[in-house]
């Protein structure tokens, strides 16, 4: 008696459960991932051996190879705490709505005197024409932003915040302008910051190499 041949039929997949987890994990990822934040201006900072990463909530003060100082203010929840705190001290005169879009500025790059008339601007100043926060032994503004980062800071552990102060130089701006933000901190009472620097392998032979686990 012949065997009853049985179709042959194609092997269907249903992937539309595997579509639905694919776009979740998607968009978790898309949602956790941490981006880097926008830097002011393109600089070159100098290189070190050192593998520590910075904060993800940093106050970042970048220096070109211009000598022009920019400030960034990482921690949106002290943000505004910083920016009303030197409108009040440096009596800027900023209404509550010159205060927030200035907290929506990614940075900044301008003297306390043209503050209010470049919130006036319909377009934000792009920040190859800003002249930089003044830091000259006559008018070095640093120290009054520092001044409001520490009293908006105030009650918060001295190293806690010192290890989200970040100094980015240049790798060719010249020393005076450094040690102008070095005054700045110290005007603060403020002794220790870090500096971004581009990481490289250690050397090989050299005491760090042979101090670390084989």
């Amino acid at each position: 008696m012949p065997k009853v041949k049985i179709p042959r039929k194609s092997t269907a997949i249903d992937m539309t459960a595997m579509c639905d987890v694919a776009f979740l994990l998607l968009s978790f990822f898309i949602l956790a991932t941490k981006q880097k934040p926008p830097e002011v201006l393109s600089v070159t900072p100098p290189e070190s051996v050192s593998s520590k990463a910075a904060p993800d909530k940093s106050i970042l003060i970048t220096l070109t190879k211009d000598g022009k100082a920019f400030l960034m203010l990482g921690d949106d929840t002290k943000k505004e705490d910083i920016l009303k705190d030197i409108n009040t001290t440096k009596g800027l005169n900023l209404s509550a709505g010159e205060l927030a879009k200035w907290k929506k500025q990614g940075f900044i790059g301008l003297p306390l005197n043209q503050i209010k008339s470049s919130l006036a601007l319909s377009t934000e100043i792009p920040a190859a024409q800003m002249p930089g926060i003044p830091t000259d032994s006559t008018n070095n503004e640093m120290s009054d932003w520092l001044r409001s980062i520490t009293n908006a800071y105030k009650g918060t552990a001295q190293n806690k915040l010192q290890e989200m102060l970040l100094v980015k130089g240049d790798n060719s701006v010249l020393y005076p302008a450094f040690k102008n933000i070095k005054q700045a901190f110290k005007k603060n009472e403020i002794y220790k910051f870090r500096i971004v620097t581009n990481g490289e392998a250690v050397p090989v032979g050299s005491e760090l190499y042979n101090s670390q686990p084989k």
